[in-house]
């Protein structure tokens, strides 16, 4: 069976980039035949199934000015994807090289599949605080999918999600969890790395936040429980530092919010660099109340680091309550001051649900949520035979 998967996002740093080129490692390593096609100016991974198709031209992403996007050539991606002869074209992103990807399976008859890693409806709502324009992005990615075979979702929540806003049941799965428990393991602990990535190296218990910081991954509201938890305790004489990973369009107003404040923001982290931060951290906080799954809150507690996330969202299902974290409401930064504090007071609660964590996450492997991804292919390939 041969796979060509599209994506307009591989040369990013975010969770879906990083599922796409572990996707693309995977199928190397046991010899399936997949081709990733994209079209970026950024930097991609030069390997032998990953192909990258000058764009014609590119901007500045509005709201994202790190973020681009292309304008992708149409004649050249339907070549790589017809060269190809795929069994099955694979959609994993709905911007303008997805649609390309759709509209080039459809004229070759091929069968289409895709994943929806990114909720764009709750994201346009919240970023541009419009319900209108929210639901305009939801009929839009009504649109996009109606063709596609079979559609994988991050969570069962996500596929509820989906199927309120009018994308039929039977086309959807919920794609196997997964993440690379290699890199992100607890012996990538290294005290040192603080130092080298800009970051107070003062003795200090560390909560470390870490993706898109952007509103609709609810920062502002994290802001808020930080200020009031640094307060709190200082007033113990407990020493605490929110470290920031990342960068986006609430950067600049997250810093000012937390001016005084014991914060480090040390920007864009990968490679090993996010690995010891993961695994050198004590607590990992995600109040994202829009993501699909929260690929870092499966990264953090693989990487023996117990997490707090909110009870709105995907990431929720990844943490095991009271066991390996903490579910929190997402709009009660009152709930989110009072567990930061608690957990960065008992150190031993929060080491035995950091050890809790690692061991949980050893059964979410991307080897086999590869193997999940690959047969739900075979089958709608199998399907398009009979």
């Amino acid at each position: 069976m041969r796979v060509c998967l599209l994506t307009d996002t591989l040369g990013d740093v975010n969770g879906v980039s990083r599922f796409i080129r572990a996707t693309a490692e995977r199928a190397r390593e046991t010899g399936r035949a997949l081709r990733v096609v994209t079209s970026t100016r950024m930097a991609v991974p030069g390997d032998s199934n990953i192909v990258n198709v000058p764009p014609i031209r590119a901007w500045k992403m509005p709201k994202y000015e790190h973020l681009e996007v292309v304008l992708p050539g149409r004649g050249a991606l339907a070549r790589v994807v017809s060269e190809w002869r795929p069994d099955v074209v694979h959609v994993s992103t709905p911007g303008p090289v997805g649609l390309a990807g759709r509209s080039i399976a459809m004229r070759l008859g091929v069968p289409l599949m895709g994943t929806y890693h990114t909720d764009f409806p709750a994201y346009v709502e919240r970023l541009f605080d419009d319900a209108v324009m929210g639901e305009m992005t939801g009929g839009v990615m009504r649109w996009f999918y109606r063709p596609f075979a079979r559609i994988f979702a991050r969570s069962e929540e996500v596929i509820a999600s989906m199927s309120a806003r009018g994308l039929e049941r039977s086309r959807l799965i919920a794609l196997r969890p997964g993440t690379d428990t290699s890199a992100f393991h607890p012996r990538h602990r290294d005290p040192g790395v603080w130092g080298r990535i800009g970051a107070s190296t003062d003795a200090c218990v560390r909560v470390v936040s870490c993706g898109r910081v952007s509103v609709e991954k609810n920062l502002p509201m994290l802001c808020g429980a930080w200020r009031a938890a640094a307060e709190e305790l200082s007033n113990r004489g407990v020493a605490a530092r929110l470290i920031v990973v990342g960068d986006g369009p609430f950067l600049g107003e997250m810093r000012r919010e937390l001016e005084g404040t014991p914060t480090d923001f040390v920007g864009f982290r990968f490679g090993v660099e996010l690995s010891a931060i993961y695994a050198t951290g004590d607590l990992f906080v995600f109040p994202s109340t829009t993501d699909t799954l929260g690929q870092v809150a499966m990264e953090a507690q693989a990487s023996g680091t117990a997490a707090l996330v909110s009870d709105e969202g995907g990431p929720k299902a990844m943490v095991l309550e009271g066991r390996t974290g903490l579910v929190l409401p997402g709009n009660d930064p009152f709930a989110w001051t009072r567990a930061i504090v608690e957990m960065v007071c008992d150190g031993e609660r929060r080491r035995r649900m950091s050890a809790a964590a690692h061991e949980h996450m050893r059964g979410f492997g991307f080897a086999e949520s590869f193997e999940h991804f690959w047969r739900a292919h075979e089958d709608v390939a199998r399907d398009r035979r009979r």
